[in-house]
């Protein structure tokens, strides 16, 4: 479970990112985090990530209380999270395979679950005959699809996808979403971070909306607008 209690972010130059915000999220729930930018959907990562520490409040990640984490800790969190950037960060020079091994190797993976594992992800991601491409030979939808792969890959319990359809066509987003709804009824939990107000409403899921640092709407199953 991840919970938000009053938590207030504040930046060195005065910025007040996030203004009391109360929230939970539920272990194997799909939601998307909406609003428009500069309304503390990236602050909200950064501390679900320990990349920020809140000004005030809580937050609790499973048993993980972040706000008071030493840093010796943070890496253990992470290992619990799987994040999906907009732009991939995937390494050149590595081949889709070697930067889904990648995230294996960082962690102290043997080379034997190392190998089984990426084959059964590029599988899951449907990239099976792809892995020995590098990231130039392929495709932001399959770009895309790696980046996901090495999210999973280390088992999380929990994935943060930040606009993973903003560069990739209608029909690939529709895909990449697919895959994502697969990923939670792993049981994993999904946050997915997005503009795509089309994306939201097709898919009926819980919506979280921002505006100005706050929460301004939590509704499952319903429609949003652009706030």
């Amino acid at each position: 479970m991840i919970i938000f209690n009053n938590v207030t972010k504040v930046y060195p130059n005065g910025t007040r990112a996030l203004k009391n915000v109360d929230l939970e999220i539920q272990d194997g729930e799909f939601v998307f985090i909406v609003g428009a930018s500069g309304a503390g959907k990236t602050t909200l990562t950064k501390l679900l990530l320990c990349e920020e520490k809140p000004s005030g409040g809580r937050i609790t990640i499973d048993k993980f209380n972040v706000s008071r984490m030493s840093r010796f800790k943070v890496p253990k969190l992470r290992r619990t999270i799987g994040i999906v950037f907009q732009d991939f960060r995937l390494l050149p020079n590595m081949t889709a395979a070697e930067n889904i091994a990648f995230a294996m190797h960082v962690v102290g993976e043997s080379k034997k679950t190392i190998k089984a594992r990426v084959a059964n992800f590029l599988k899951l991601v449907g990239l099976e005959e792809k892995g020995a491409c590098k990231p130039a030979e392929l495709s932001g939808g399959e770009q895309q699809r790696v980046a996901l792969a090495r999210a999973l890959v280390n088992n999380p319990s929990v994935i943060i996808a930040d606009e993973p359809t903003a560069n990739v066509d209608p029909y690939m987003a529709i895909e990449i979403m697919e895959l994502l709804l697969r990923v939670n009824k792993l049981g994993k939990t999904v946050i997915v971070i997005t503009h795509n107000v089309n994306l939201v409403n097709y898919y009926k899921k819980r919506v979280i909306t921002m505006k100005d640092g706050e929460v301004v709407s939590d509704r499952k199953g319903g429609m949003f607008d652009e706030v």
